[in-house]
């Protein structure tokens, strides 16, 4: 289950997002390098991976012979050199800027020529990071959505200086593995959904900082009247409330302007430690 000239995926990152895709990746059949720098964090991943996959084969999504396959094409690394052979490069790490730029200059010098690097950053668009590489037009954003297990959209982002065969083999590779992409022609931080959804999640902030109705009411509402699926607040409990800190910092260190500052609560929470699901305390407590 390859396209053309992707016959073997890098993913770099082994928290929930980066770890995911992977899955998803060998689910789809690819080879796939999930990297992280430390052992201790493929170690979890692979364990919260395998939860995931013996939830599926219990509900009948699976098959024991599906999850031991996928299991095989994936290979857990903590070296860079693993990426020599890769034909596409997902970024999943910390949402700073300096720190993707100093990866993709190093995987600029490893990965094959013809190797697509790509960022699964919603905020910072690929022009910001493609100069640090001798490969501008084989730079893009490829931005799946928490959890990527279960979501099916893929934003697929194409820079100034991306190229048309960069970003058609982007879009190809997303069908193949199952997911329905969307192409943005051109670049904006947020793209489309989280464009929309910083709205809402920013205006849920703001009720909730200055004291028209708790962080639990707010959820009920937006579940109840407006028929989404989980409140903003869970919803950032899950994806990581540090994640919305550096979105927004990253934001603000852009514009300068006070407005785009992280909010009150968020800076709160993080300076706490209080992450979300991850660390069992966001805006709700969880049970290990």
């Amino acid at each position: 289950m390859n396209i053309g000239r992707i016959n073997r995926v890098g993913v770099i990152g082994s928290g929930t997002m980066g770890s995911q895709i992977a899955m998803v990746c060998a689910l789809a059949g690819y080879p796939v390098v999930l990297h992280d720098i430390e052992e201790s964090s493929l170690d979890k991943a692979r364990k919260s991976l395998k939860g995931h996959m013996d939830r599926r084969i219990k509900k009948g999504k699976l098959t024991e012979a599906q999850v031991e396959e996928a299991f095989q094409l994936l290979h857990f690394s903590t070296s860079l050199n693993d990426f020599k052979e890769v034909d596409l490069v997902i970024e999943a790490i910390i949402e700073k800027l300096g720190v993707k730029r100093e990866l993709f200059a190093q995987l600029d010098q490893i990965c094959p020529k013809h190797c697509i690097l790509a960022t699964n950053s919603s905020t910072i668009v690929s022009s910001k990071i493609a100069d640090v590489t001798d490969r501008p037009e084989a730079v893009c954003n490829i931005h799946f959505f928490n959890p990527a297990l279960v979501m099916d959209l893929v934003e697929v982002v194409k820079g100034p200086h991306t190229s048309d065969l960069t970003v058609d083999t982007a879009y190809q590779f997303v069908e193949s593995i199952h997911k329905t992409p969307v192409l943005l022609q051109k670049e904006i931080s947020g793209f489309v959904a989280n464009r929309i959804l910083g709205k809402l999640v920013d205006e849920a902030v703001f009720l909730l900082e200055n004291g028209y109705a708790t962080h639990e009411e707010i959820d009920l509402v937006c579940t109840k009247a407006l028929n989404h699926p989980i409140g903003p607040f869970v919803l950032m409990d899950l994806t990581g409330i540090d994640v919305n800190y550096y979105v927004r910092q990253q934001r603000y260190e852009e514009s300068g302007n006070e407005a785009d500052r992280p909010a009150r609560i968020v800076e709160e929470k993080v300076s706490k430690g209080e992450l979300g699901r991850k660390t069992g305390k966001g805006f709700y407590s969880y049970q290990s």
